[in-house]
């Protein structure tokens, strides 16, 4: 039985689907009934958990073989890292309790560093509880998500730019489709290599590096339109993000973690992982975002 938590996101979805594929029983797990739904039709034993709740995070893995974590980064509460280092300990402690014989966790990059590096910090906190796993582990360290660029895509179409707290816009950096981390997530779980004693890590990103300019250009390119970027002041960052909604805790951990990603800090652990690459380009990505947004491609 492979467990897939997070299974209604978009990496964890395709992880399902192609386990699914390949004849696999899955149990998805994920928030509530309705996400269920989609999963239950491509046959997937389906089950709700409170990732908070270790009552029912012991129930979803029970009698697992193989176990998919992801910890999302919660939304919509005034702490963001008290709850997700909740939610770790729930799963760590839950695994590491019972063992399953594989345990697969969806990291980040950048996550080998112990200091300074904000949202990314709380997956070095994942990957620091998990470890009591050793050989039964494997970390996939991926690259920030094209999919993330759709937060800017209503003020780029509505006023022709956006801001960027990637700096300078000319700065190269890895980004990955996450239905490319899905399917190589799938790929690993599916990989019956003999193991050694120590964790496996495995840093996944896209077939290029971009930039800004990029993302913009791919923008402009599928939308029609001319779209620019601007770099937004760095002390402007606290303001613009409590304007949308955020949380001073949050704004504090997107702003170290740019802090830390214009240092050029955030990348693969040099030497340390075994490396793969999506083949989803960001204009397909882009193009992907605009559609789900409702937004005809120029022709």
């Amino acid at each position: 039985m492979f467990v897939i938590f997070g299974a209604s996101g978009k990496a964890g979805g395709v992880t399902a689907a192609i386990l699914r594929k390949a004849g696999q029983s899955v149990r998805a797990v994920v928030r509530n009934t309705r996400q269920a739904e989609p999963l239950a039709a491509i046959g997937c034993e389906t089950v709700t958990a409170d990732l908070t709740d270790p009552g029912s995070v012991r129930a979803a893995i029970e009698g697992a073989h193989t176990v998919q974590v992801l910890c999302p980064v919660p939304t919509g509460v005034p702490d963001p890292e008290s709850a997700m280092r909740k939610m770790i300990d729930v799963a760590a402690d839950a695994l590491c309790a019972a063992p399953p014989a594989h345990v697969l966790a969806i990291s980040d990059y950048g996550a080998q560093l112990e200091a300074g590096t904000g949202i990314t910090l709380l997956f070095h906190y994942l990957e620091t509880r998990l470890a009591p796993l050793a050989g039964r582990l494997t970390l996939l360290r991926s690259a920030e998500h094209m999919q993330n660029w759709a937060r800017v895509i209503p003020v780029a179409l509505q006023n022709g730019a956006f801001p960027s707290l990637h700096q300078p816009l000319s700065k190269v950096f890895p980004t990955v489709s996450a239905h490319d981390v899905g399917s190589i997530a799938a790929e690993l779980l599916l990989d019956a290599a003999q193991r050694s004693n120590q964790p496996r890590i495995v840093s996944v990103e896209g077939p290029r590096r971009v930039t800004v300019l990029d993302v913009a250009r791919a923008l402009s390119d599928v939308a029609g339109k001319n779209v620019k970027a601007f770099e937004l002041p760095r002390g402007e960052w606290a303001t613009a993000m409590r304007a949308a909604g955020l949380t001073e805790s949050h704004a504090r951990l997107i702003t170290e973690l740019h802090d830390a990603h214009n240092a050029g800090k955030i990348d693969i652990e040099a030497g340390m992982t075994e490396r793969r690459f999506g083949t989803t380009t960001l204009p397909e990505v882009i193009a992907s975002l605009l559609s789900a947004h409702g937004h005809a491609q120029a022709v």
